[in-house]
């Protein structure tokens, strides 16, 4: 549980009640009684929610309806001194103060603090360490924030506006082994090595049922790649509460009481893993969340490190250690969605013969000439597409029907407000630090600009040659064949929110006429959105829940097919 502890009441009366705005400017002071006394380098963040439904920090994202952000750079950022927002600084939805109408306001402010990195190849760099929420700067420890407080605003009118940063987000909490989930933390010396000081990632371990009782049994690891874990997710021991509160889900317009249905299907996965029948096994999800984003993409890179190595060459035979996994490659697997999936195949392709298999749902972009609608290599620009007298911005989200809430310029737009130089903790700028490469100045090189969307050519190539899965897998494929026979299986509905289809098109168009044959599957979920994750028989909003025991059929298919001879198949298959 995290918990967020007051460290006082300073500027009290700027912090309570509805006040009359003097003008286009906020001033955020920084008034945190218990905040260092050195002063603070980050960025300060100011919203202004139309609705007071949760605090403004809670209803920042790119939707065209979202609250309205502001942000700047602080350096030197002490108690009693001051920053101000003015018409000059760049927001989103609107762009400048001027554009937000007169009207009532919940405002926020948030200090999102950088630390300074000297990194293993002497670049300093300054960045919000990973420091427990998941690379989350509404919630991260230490990040200092305002009351919300009611203001009338009316950009036409001369004055000013105080907002007192008063609070300091506290730490989180460890979570705590109980009989089936247990915690394994790891200190990475690659990584430690690449940032210049210790890393450690941690991992949350379901294990079987009698896991205790059962110590001469080794076991096969399936690894549920995907975004931050706080725990392990979607598993517990008791059924749905009775007095759960139902409210209409936005996404999943089927389902009256979604909150009841998640609480089913993990209780519905814990009768499964301890009936007779369900092979025994561990699965993991990792926390490597990192100064960029909160998951590394478990593959190496230039800017976020040696990941890759460090998961699956001493992280996961550290973890298999200690949890009596098989240990060898035919009995690890991988699976996840969106990121997760985008990893699941990555990693396969890249360490071919340290996984068995790869179930990749919804994988992030595995063709760059669809980095969701943008061809990196022949678009000019990846905002718009540009005609001899006109242009059509390009869509960043959808839902079944074709509707768009945003375009790829408003995302964007938004990272620059949350943070500049690949700073913002969004995926656009994950992206650009896991792919691109090193600037001089130790942070990752562009792949556009930011502001305009001009995309570079080079850093296009560069991201191709590294990390698009179809161009490397056509490239290599005479090598890599042989050990990724069986072992590559994608599921994508077609009318993904975010376009992540169209690359799966252009990999099936590769994989599905290579020689040899590379014996695995794609399929397609009918005017399914994201995270569709190949169950045909199941509305989406319930099959996104199943990932840890769908997959199941084929990863004992998979054993049955690579297992050596002399393997053990008995020691985990107690009842």
């Amino acid at each position: 549980m995290r918990k967020t502890f007051a460290v006082g009441a300073a500027v009290a009366a700027l912090t309570l009640g509805t006040h009359a705005l003097r003008a286009e400017d906020f001033r955020v002071e920084l008034a945190a009684p218990g905040a260092k006394e050195a002063p603070y380098e980050g960025r300060v963040l100011l919203v202004l929610a139309a609705s007071d439904k949760s605090e403004p920090r809670f209803q920042v994202d790119a939707s065209h309806d979202a609250a309205q952000v502001f942000g700047i750079e602080v350096e030197g950022f002490r108690n009693g001194s001051a920053k101000v927002i003015g018409t000059d600084v760049l927001g989103y939805p609107g762009r400048s103060l001027s554009d937000i109408p007169a009207g009532t306001y919940t405002v926020q402010a948030v200090l999102h603090k950088y630390d300074t990195f000297t990194l293993g190849n002497g670049k300093v760099v300054k960045l919000p360490a990973a420091r427990g929420a998941g690379q989350n700067w509404r919630k991260e420890p230490g990040n200092i924030i305002s009351k919300p407080m009611k203001v009338n605003f009316d950009p036409k009118r001369p004055g000013e506006i105080k907002v007192a940063l008063t609070d300091v987000i506290g730490p989180v909490e460890e979570p705590k082994d109980t009989e089936f989930v247990r915690h394994f933390k790891f200190k990475s010396e690659r990584l430690s090595k690449f940032w210049g000081r210790d890393v450690y990632m941690r991992g949350h371990v379901l294990v079987p049922k009698d896991f205790d009782k059962h110590p001469e049994a080794k076991y096969p690891l399936a690894i549920f790649h995907g975004h931050f874990p706080e725990d392990f997710g979607g598993f517990r021991t008791t059924p749905p509460d009775a007095n759960i509160k139902c409210e209409p889900n936005k996404r999943f317009i089927n389902e009256t009481c979604y909150a009841r249905t998640e609480q089913q299907e993990a209780y519905d996965f814990y009768q499964k893993w301890v009936s007779p029948d369900f092979p025994r096994m561990l699965i993991v999800e990792i926390d490597h969340s990192n100064p960029y984003y909160d998951d590394s993409y478990a593959v190496n890179s230039a800017n976020i490190g040696p990941y890759g190595d460090a998961i699956t060459y001493d992280f996961i035979p550290a973890l298999e250690k200690k949890f009596r996994g098989i240990g060898q490659g035919w009995s690890r697997f991988l699976y996840g969605g969106s990121t997760g999936g985008w990893e699941a195949l990555a990693v396969q392709v890249f360490y071919p013969d340290e996984y068995n298999g790869a179930f990749a749902a919804c994988p992030d972009p595995i063709d760059f000439r669809q980095t969701m609608v943008t061809d990196i290599y022949k678009d000019k620009n990846a905002y718009f597409w540009t005609g001899p007298f006109g242009k059509v911005a390009k869509p960043g989200k959808r839902d079944y029907l074709g509707h768009i809430s945003h375009t790829i310029e408003d995302e964007n737009r938004l990272e620059l407000v949350l943070g500049d130089k690949t700073r913002s903790g969004g995926q656009w700028d994950v992206w650009e630090a896991v792919y691109s490469p090193m600037g001089a100045d130790g942070y990752p090189k562009r792949i556009w600009n930011k502001a305009t969307g001009e995309i570079d050519p080079e850093v296009a190539a560069y991201w191709r040659d590294n990390y698009d899965m179809r161009y490397i897998l056509q490239r290599d494929w005479q090598k890599l064949a042989p050990k990724l026979q069986g072992k590559i299986h994608i599921y994508v509905g077609d009318m993904d929110n975010f376009y992540l289809n169209n690359a799966v098109y252009l990999m099936e168009d590769f994989l599905k006429t290579a020689k040899p044959a590379y014996g695995g599957e794609i399929l397609y979920g009918d005017r399914d959105e994201h995270c569709w994750n190949g169950d045909p028989t199941q509305p989406n909003s319930v099959g996104r829940l199943r990932y840890n025991w769908m997959y199941v059929p084929k990863i004992l298919q998979r054993i049955e097919a690579a297992a050596p001879k002399g393997a053990d198949l008995t020691s985990w298959r107690y009842k």
